[in-house]
């Protein structure tokens, strides 16, 4: 057994990386969250008192950080800390950037001073967004040793978090390690975000939105085989390391909204295209090998569609947790057009 305090915890990879760790370990969880708008305090209902302690406050917080980092220190088995706690919302970042520098870049660096402070193990968790985008055509992959080429203030954010988290790994000899992770998907996502927007709207009775040609490509993953990298990377990963985390799952957007289509009963073309992203990043992919052959990791869903349908199912049985916040997103999109 051992102590992981996981910031971010209440949110949507967060709560079911602490599903996942209470499911497949012994070990004791503390969570810190600030329990913004992306938060759910549902996500973590009925979980096992005696294992899980939740804290609410602000990652920023030198002294709260300190104090919950000083408990892991010590011990027969260290503790470490599994920091999530990011603004993660492309959209938002292009209406007010500033949440997102204070948030992903200072809320790091007051998690970088404590475990350094206290030598504590720490994962950071990252984005495949930090290298920017592929060409739709170029056959290549994102791979640790590409070069970071953000688009966007939400990307910028957590590219300059990875570049503090190297530098205390070098300049301080920070127990770290890093992973950079393509698009998930899965329970308790927001409804803002593109996969549980798009489930929810014909859920309710609404329309599919597609942003411009839905040409664009992501890579996607299921939380459920995130959280088990991330656990895997706990357990093996060697620390100053980087670990790319993806499932071979690159899917135009059309082809997403065509897949959610079927599998809801609906006309693969009955959708509605909308205005598109600023800056929209052509396609992310992730060659996710040396995860794979270094740590023994594998993904449990293999199919996109497995993973999307069963997505699907726990969107329609939890709609009086996602519908109470539906309007005002649809809303907010709407006045953009989108």
């Amino acid at each position: 057994m051992r102590r992981l305090l996981v910031t971010g915890g209440a949110g949507f990879i967060g709560a079911n990386f602490v599903h996942h760790v209470l499911e497949h370990t012994e070990d004791e969880v503390v969570v810190l969250d600030s329990f913004t708008y992306a938060a759910s305090r549902r996500a973590l209902e009925g979980l096992p008192a005696g294992r899980v302690r939740v804290e609410e406050g602000d990652v920023r917080d030198e002294g709260l950080v300190d104090g919950l980092v000083g408990e892991l220190a010590g011990g027969d088995e260290p503790g470490a800390v599994v920091h999530f706690a990011a603004e993660s919302h492309n959209d938002n970042s292009l209406r007010d950037p500033s949440p997102f520098v204070t948030t992903n870049i200072m809320g790091t660096f007051t998690v970088l001073e404590a475990v350094r402070r206290h030598g504590v193990r720490l994962h950071h968790i990252s984005t495949d967004e930090v290298y920017g985008d592929l060409e739709l055509e170029d056959p290549g992959r994102f791979t640790e040793d590409t070069a970071y080429r953000p688009s966007s203030p939400y990307s910028a954010s957590k590219a300059g978090a990875d570049h503090l988290v190297r530098a205390w790994v070098r300049s301080f000899g920070v127990e770290a390690t890093l992973s950079n992770c393509s698009n998930n998907y899965g329970p308790w996502q927001h409804v803002e975000k593109f996969i549980p927007r798009q489930i929810t709207n014909l859920l309710d009775g609404g329309r599919v939105k597609l942003y411009g040609s839905g040409n664009n490509v992501r890579d996607w993953i299921h939380v459920d085989d995130h959280s088990s990298a991330v656990l895997r990377i706990l357990d093996r990963g060697a620390a100053g390391e980087t670990y790319l985390v993806g499932a071979d799952g690159e899917r135009s957007n059309l082809e997403v909204v065509r897949a959610i289509l079927r599998l809801m009963g609906r006309d693969p073309d009955d959708f509605d295209h909308v205005a598109d992203r600023a800056g929209h990043d052509l396609r992310y992919a992730i060659d996710s090998t040396r995860s794979r052959t270094e740590l023994g990791w594998v993904p449990r869903f293999t199919s996109f569609e497995e993973g999307l349908a069963r997505t699907v199912e726990w969107y329609a049985a939890h709609a009086d947790w996602w519908r109470p916040k539906k309007a005002a997103i649809e809303a907010a999109y709407a006045a953009k057009g989108q």
